[in-house]
């Protein structure tokens, strides 16, 4: 991760994006109905989205946390505007963090400049963008511009 042949300025404007907050925190679990009765009921969370591996909670209007069945993300998944990477709590976490829209592109190049590759670029119906890396642990990073649960 260098910044060789980086510019005084151009390297000063890079230091200044950085992601806002978590989006997503994610657990693994497994039985789905059981966790997600949990979250609903006891921690009185609404349920902004629900699919056969996954159900999402609203904390706040950016702020969600996603249940997946534990085994069901070890494969890549297709989604309208990309494919979302495999991830899978025994083999690394995945944490999905909010960054501006405008932030994206500049995100896309910071992440090249650090040799860091992207495994998968979504663009979401809703207009939202998530970019997806690994950390050098081997989790799956997601960057993702904050209004990407907003209409669910």
């Amino acid at each position: 991760m260098s910044s060789k042949g980086t510019s005084g300025e151009e390297l000063a404007d890079k230091k200044s994006i950085r992601p806002r907050a978590v989006l997503e925190t994610v657990l693994y679990v497994d039985d789905l109905d059981a966790a997600s009765e949990f979250y609903a009921l006891v921690m009185n969370l609404p349920l902004a989205h629900e699919d056969r591996r996954m159900k999402v909670f609203r904390l706040t209007d950016q702020n969600f946390l996603l249940l997946f069945k534990t085994g069901d993300t070890r494969q890549p998944i297709n989604v309208p505007g990309g494919t979302i990477p495999a991830h899978d709590g025994r083999h690394g976490m995945h944490v999905a963090l909010s960054i501006d829209h405008d932030e994206v592109e500049a995100w896309a190049q910071r992440l090249q400049d650090n040799n860091i590759p992207i495994e998968s670029t979504v663009r979401w119906p809703s207009g939202d963008t998530s970019l997806y890396f690994r950390d050098p642990a081997g989790n799956l990073v997601e960057l993702a511009t904050p209004d990407l649960w907003k209409d669910r």
